[in-house]
């Protein structure tokens, strides 16, 4: 095992970034003289070094993470030590610190773009990427030197080789943009300036991966890890951290919505018909292998909770946290987490707490949708959280909301003899308060110093709720509301409400129905509610809808809550006022900002490969 060693640290320890110079390009061959057959031929040896590209995978002992293969998985950004988010570099959410957040919602990248390329410490997207990308290229290069192994275990690696491929591929692609499509291992006599593709491309090639792995996946029989509802094993599978074809089919159909999308279509109306039928197919099939959606009762099952869910198509299972481990201090409050000093947490903002309709179907994104509400006696703004979307309550910590622990939570403030008094959860003593007026919910798994449990996280990286979201965005925009794709039983608008009715909510309501317009904007609306805080699907949303340029400079707004006596006006007893947050914890936009840049002295080292411009 010695030998495996050296060459899985060789491979894994090679700085692997598009925007470096040759010495240290993404592909750089292992150092000469390892006897690579002994690794490739024998299986144990074979899957020791594929499975580097899992996290928590060891070799010899010593955990792979330290060579940063965890940041193939999307939660990377909420379990890493900068005490940020993606959602918090939109508008979505405020850091309770005023940290590197605030400074890339600025539209300065320096405080971050180092430690996702380069930093070894901080687990660079980049180059675990590229790294993963090179160990799934050679173990399909040597695959056929494997011996002793059945037909189903072949293709079992082949198809998990070109699923990891793929997903690496589309890492690099939401943040970096269009990439080479790297399939071979390449050498240090190959050429290693590679252009770059289109990003429609880009997104074709992913798409085409994904197919690849569904169909060796499903020679293997393996088109989910587990057996389905009903049968013993189910969800229990010790290889469910690993993908199967149904998701592989869901992938290329999330790829083929971005190549959609207005940042990178090319072809009109042909490429919504494309990712509708693409999504489509994956709900199809994911049906036919018997996962489902979850019950609003077990909705919290898909991320928090327990390991896996029969929702989640792939997911990555995190483990166990306690309430002050430094790997929630990005997510949760220095008051839960008992540090006063260190942890952050992550506040919704007021703009997406307005994204939650009444429990009616009414929206409030805007003042006039508010007054519309107010008018149907639905909404009052000095009541604002009754009778409101249920997911609110499961997303969102709102002042008086019942907290384990704290009672109903106190996030306000009472005037006494011209002095603030501050509630509990507004504790001035404690570093990073929110100033929003709210917590994160969603995936806090309610533990804290005054209610020490330690719940199972799981990252859903891909479940079937967004397969029905993703097809009722492509529908929508190729056919129309009540338009389907070829062969489906389901319209675009019969899809979004089946995510609707799983969420107890009606239907949307008739006056948006009308016209693709009019619905564009209700499922852009419950895609943000439905995945908010799930593997920064709004970052990129914003992104590939080209909406970031308005949404980024959109004004962030917080809700200040003072305790008063209740009243006709204030029949809760707290004022409630929307106020701006403060200047430094706005937002700014360059275009630029789609995409992050790669290190700015490298962006002069590459004559084929077009390096993003700095910002």
């Amino acid at each position: 095992m010695k030998k495996l060693s050296t060459l899985l640290l060789a491979s894994a320890l090679v700085t692997v970034l598009m925007a470096a110079c040759k010495e240290d390009f993404l592909d750089k061959s292992p150092e000469s003289g390892l006897d690579t057959e002994e690794v490739f031929s024998k299986y144990d040896n074979f899957k020791r070094f594929f499975d580097t590209i899992y996290e928590g995978t060891k070799l010899d002992g010593t955990t792979w993470r330290d060579y940063n293969i965890k940041t193939a998985f999307s939660l990377y950004f909420n379990f890493w030590d900068q005490k940020y988010t993606l959602e918090s570099l939109t508008d979505m959410s405020d850091m309770g610190r005023s940290m590197d957040a605030q400074v890339v919602k600025a539209g300065s990248v320096s405080a971050v773009i180092n430690k996702m390329t380069y930093d070894q410490a901080r687990r660079p997207v980049l180059g675990s990427m590229f790294q993963i990308i090179r160990i799934c290229n050679m173990s399909l290069a040597n695959i056929d030197k494997l011996t002793g192994v059945n037909a189903e275990d072949i293709n079992d690696f082949k198809g998990q080789s070109h699923f990891i491929r793929a997903f690496a591929h589309f890492t690099l692609f939401r943040l970096w943009g269009a990439m080479p499509y790297l399939t071979t291992v390449i050498g240090p006599d190959d050429q290693w300036d590679v252009a770059r593709l289109s990003k429609r491309e880009t997104l074709l090639r992913i798409a085409a991966d994904m197919d690849s792995a569904a169909t060796f996946f499903a020679k293997a029989d393996l088109m989910r890890r587990d057996p389905g509802p009903g049968v013993a094993g189910h969800l229990n599978s010790p290889n469910q951290f690993r993908p199967g074809g149904v998701a592989a089919k869901a992938m290329k159909g999330r790829a083929l919505l971005y190549a959609a999308s207005p940042l990178n279509n090319e072809q009109g109306i042909k490429d919504w018909e494309a990712a509708a039928a693409a999504n489509w197919e994956a709900i199809k099939i994911a049906e036919s292998f018997g996962f489902d959606l979850l019950s609003l009762a077990d909705y919290k099952k898909n991320y928090i909770g327990t390991t896996y869910s029969n929702e989640q198509l792939w997911a990555w299972y995190a483990g166990t946290k306690t309430y002050n481990t430094g790997d929630l201090a990005g997510l949760n409050n220095g008051i839960f987490g008992a540090s006063k000093t260190s942890f952050s947490g992550e506040s919704p903002t007021q703009n997406t707490v307005d994204k939650f309709e009444t429990k009616w179907g009414e929206p409030l994104n805007t003042a006039a949708d508010r007054q519309a509400a107010i008018a149907a006696g639905h909404y009052n703004d000095q009541d604002p959280y009754a009778n409101r979307d249920p997911r609110f309550y499961i997303d969102i910590i709102y002042n008086t909301a019942p907290v384990p622990g704290y009672g109903k939570a106190q996030i306000y403030y009472e005037t006494v003899n011209g002095a603030a008094n501050y509630g509990q959860l507004l504790d001035q003593s404690y570093a990073g308060i929110t100033k929003t007026g709210y917590y994160l919910r969603k995936t806090w798994g309610e533990q804290s110093v005054n209610n020490k449990t330690t719940p199972q996280y799981t990252d859903p990286i891909i479940r079937l709720g967004e397969l029905y979201l993703n097809y009722a965005e492509a529908a929508n925009e190729a056919y129309g509301p009540n338009g389907m794709a070829p062969g489906a039983s389901m319209t675009a608008l019969q899809a979004l409400n089946k995510i609707r009715k799983r969420a107890e909510m009606p239907d949307v309501l008739d006056a948006y129905t009308g016209s693709k317009d009019a619905l564009r904007e209700r499922i852009k609306n419950e895609r943000t509610i439905e995945l908010c805080f799930e593997g920064s699907h709004y970052y990129h949303d914003i992104r590939r809808w080209k909406d970031a340029p308005e949404v980024m400079t959109s004004t962030l707004i917080g809700m200040d809550i003072e305790k008063v006596p209740v009243s006709k006006t204030y029949p809760t007893g707290f004022k409630y006022i929307r106020q701006p947050l403060p200047a430094t914890r706005q937002v700014k936009w360059k275009d630029a900002m789609y995409y992050f840049p790669f290190n700015t002295d490298d962006t002069y080292k590459m004559k084929n490969f077009t390096p993003n411009v700095v910002w």
